[in-house]
């Protein structure tokens, strides 16, 4: 979906940041929309993305920790934007483990959904040397933003989560050894 109700001058005057949620699901085609804001292909090669990236080397990997998605079971999914398709990584709940890894933050397994920004940086830094860890942390930037608006967008919330125990998420998350996480985005209905 390119077009919405809202302009992007009411969407950027309603985005906050919200960390209650209510318990209600939401559909596998706002799930689609918000990947597809943060990581998905818009030109005709898989370089070309909704959100910019140095060198156009996308260092990041996107995951859905699904909790309450309508028509998908529970688990770890790997988002593939060359594909626009979820794999699964890993039935279960892991939410509540999530939340501990982020400092206790038990709140953001009442989300619907929970996106997992994480790194390769040597996808970025093989070309740009250590300066390139400084264009990783603009890339999730870039692609966290578009999330969060893109949440709005759809009548959901989001919040930004940096506080984590980065070995703990690596564990639960079931990382590859390369792979760094950067960010966490609970997203469900905004309780109000």
């Amino acid at each position: 979906m390119t077009e919405g109700n809202l302009s992007l001058e009411e969407i950027l005057v309603r985005r906050r940041s919200v960390r209650e949620y209510v318990n209600r699901p939401i559909s596998t085609v706002q799930l689609s929309q918000l990947l597809w804001s943060a990581q998905g292909v818009t030109g005709h090669a898989e370089h070309k993305r909704t959100p910019p990236s140095a060198g156009a080397l996308h260092p990041l990997e996107t995951y859905a920790v699904v909790g309450n998605v309508d028509s998908l079971n529970k688990g770890i999914y790997r988002y593939s934007p060359a594909k626009h398709a979820l794999t699964l990584v890993d039935n279960g709940d892991f939410l509540p483990a999530l939340g501990r890894a982020a400092v206790n933050q038990s709140w953001l397994a009442e989300g619907s959904v929970v996106i997992v920004f994480t790194a390769i940086y040597e996808r970025t830094t093989q070309k740009y040397g250590d300066r390139g860890v400084r264009y990783v942390h603009m890339d999730v930037g870039f692609a966290a933003e578009n999330l969060h608006l893109q949440a709005v967008a759809l009548g959901l919330s989001t919040v930004v989560i940096g506080a984590f125990v980065d070995d703990e998420v690596h564990r639960v998350m079931q990382l590859a050894p390369d792979e760094h996480p950067l960010l966490i985005l609970p997203v469900g209905w905004p309780r109000s």
